[in-house]
């Protein structure tokens, strides 16, 4: 897949949780393209995955970092640039709610877990901008995962699809500040897929047989799809693409109501 891409290039892997993850997905892409990379991991418990799935990709480095916690960031951008100076790419795939938020009602969601959820999911890829803004390379890239439930109601998906908005306008706004220095920032909106954290959303099934029976191309997608695009936005093919939401869903965005399907 796109061999030679990335060579030479050096980005940074947030959230990668396993072998499941749409960030190990764009990791794996990445790194047969021919990028150089580094992770981060959260508490004993992922070092452990993490680590273990890092014995596949050699030379790629791996380092503990709490998003919530500014310090944490700017350790970890610290080794960063001890190891290799200079940065390319940052791959932004971290959200996180209280699973009671994820059903009943959103105007139930509390003060204090609907800011959580702002923190990690959005605030994050604020705070990793701003940390590695002085050893970004000429035309770096940041892309950050997004959902379709910013921009139009999901059952259940209630405080999430919040966050993921004010995700997507975070990155348009980063894109607007520090495009003078030649950094893009884009999201890539990808459809339904099986994850760890997939499986806390209620009715999640559902999502994927609706989406298989609706999207122009009749199939759901997989961690490889948005990889695919992910080489794209972090890549020079995308040289003039900044502040965008680029879908990866089969086309499922762009229908508006479901008619028969056969």
């Amino acid at each position: 897949m796109a061999e030679g891409l990335l060579a030479g290039k050096k980005g940074v892997v947030f959230g990668v949780a396993n072998d499941r993850s749409i960030a190990w997905g764009c990791a794996k892409a990445c790194q047969e393209a021919g990028a150089s990379l580094a992770f981060n991991y959260l508490g004993e418990a992922q070092e452990k995955r993490v680590k273990k799935l890092l014995e596949s990709l050699p030379g790629a480095l791996c380092w503990p970092c709490d998003v919530t916690q500014d310090d944490e960031i700017a350790s970890f951008f610290e080794q960063v640039k001890s190891e290799w100076g200079e940065l390319d790419f940052i791959i932004h795939s971290v959200a996180y709610a209280d699973k009671d938020d994820l059903t009943g009602r959103f105007v139930d969601t509390s003060r204090a877990n609907f800011a959580m959820a702002i923190d990690i999911s959005a605030y994050s890829l604020v705070a990793i901008a701003k940390a590695a803004e002085s050893i970004l390379s000429d035309n770096a890239s940041i892309i950050a995962m997004t959902y379709y439930g910013a921009e139009k109601t999901i059952p259940n998906y209630n405080v999430m699809g919040v966050a993921k908005a004010t995700l997507e306008a975070s990155a348009r706004y980063l894109a607007a500040g520090m495009g003078p220095n030649g950094v893009r920032v884009n999201c890539i909106s990808a459809g339904p897929v099986r994850t760890l954290s997939s499986g806390a959303i209620p009715g999640f099934r559902s999502m994927l047989k609706v989406t298989e029976q609706v999207a122009p191309l009749r199939k759901n997608i997989d961690q490889g799809d948005v990889g695919k695009t992910a080489l794209y936005l972090l890549s020079d093919l995308s040289s003039g693409v900044t502040g965008e939401v680029l879908h990866v869903d089969n086309g499922y965005n762009i229908i508006g109501m479901f008619g028969p399907t056969e």
